[in-house]
């Protein structure tokens, strides 16, 4: 049985599409008011509206998490429309690879940034709250890349270990204010990002998209991609009471890919 989260505020990065919507509406559905930013404020607003067909509050607002000053705004706004950030999911992320000899510079600063950085500015502007009042759930969407290497992606593997390892060391720093921190691990997810890095493995290798897919489908022993939802389903059960004793946890959906 899925905790209630009714009275509950929550703030999705990256809330417009793919796992953000997903765990947007799946909090919504558990009763949380919801809070979504991307930099597309036209990505936001159905699934705003998608909430609040719910039964639910719910508030876009555009925001570049790579932005420090815009991430600084984010608790107030989301303070006034809704109230206190209760749960926080970190989601916004970017996925792009090269071979490393002749890596450009300006790619592995944007992998950091994007998918390290950017999340340690946002726990930076909503963990305050949360200690001061005492409970919190953070929850960030990593990779399978934050466990294991893989060719041709060495600045998202770096970027993506790097936030497990901020995860790892809040979860710690945190626990005596009843904020839980931990991080899901998806393999391949059906999701625009994958379809971008399906896009750019026919640009390379000149294969049709079935043969693409079906490459990323092997890499899990269930032959499929992992759907937003299951994703999700994660996530509103790390954001209930009933998890309070789940924290510095990394949690795979992967198919099984990954044993560890």
């Amino acid at each position: 049985m899925t905790d209630s989260l009714t009275g509950r505020v929550t703030l999705v990065t990256g809330g417009g599409k793919g796992i953000g919507k997903a765990i947007a509406l799946a909090l919504a559905e558990a009763g949380a008011d919801v809070a979504i930013c991307a930099r597309k404020m036209a990505e936001l607003e159905p699934v705003a509206e998608a909430v609040r067909a719910k039964g639910r509050r719910a508030f876009a607002t555009a925001c570049d998490v790579t932005d420090a000053e815009q991430v600084s705004r984010l608790p107030a706004a989301v303070g006034e429309a809704l109230g206190p950030i209760d749960i926080l999911v970190n989601n916004a992320g970017a996925s792009e690879s090269h071979k490393f000899v002749g890596h450009p510079d300006d790619l592995w600063a944007r992998m950091l940034e994007i998918n390290l950085t950017s999340v340690y500015r946002v726990c930076k502007a909503v963990v305050p709250g949360m200690v001061e009042r005492k409970w919190g759930r953070i929850i960030t969407i990593a990779s399978i890349s934050s466990k294991v290497g893989a060719r041709y992606v060495a600045a998202y593997t770096a970027s993506k270990h790097g936030v497990l390892g901020l995860m790892r060391a809040l979860a710690v720093e945190l626990n005596p204010y009843h904020i839980t921190v931990n991080a899901i691990c998806p393999g391949y997810v059906d999701t625009p990002m994958t379809d971008a890095n399906v896009a750019n493995m026919i640009a390379r290798t000149g294969k049709s998209e079935a043969e693409v897919r079906k490459i990323l489908e092997a890499t899990s022993p269930q032959n499929r991609l992992i759907t937003p939802d299951e994703v999700a389903a994660v996530a509103v059960m790390l954001a209930g009471e009933s998890a309070r004793g789940i924290t510095a946890q990394a949690i795979n959906v992967d198919g099984g890919t990954l044993t560890y």
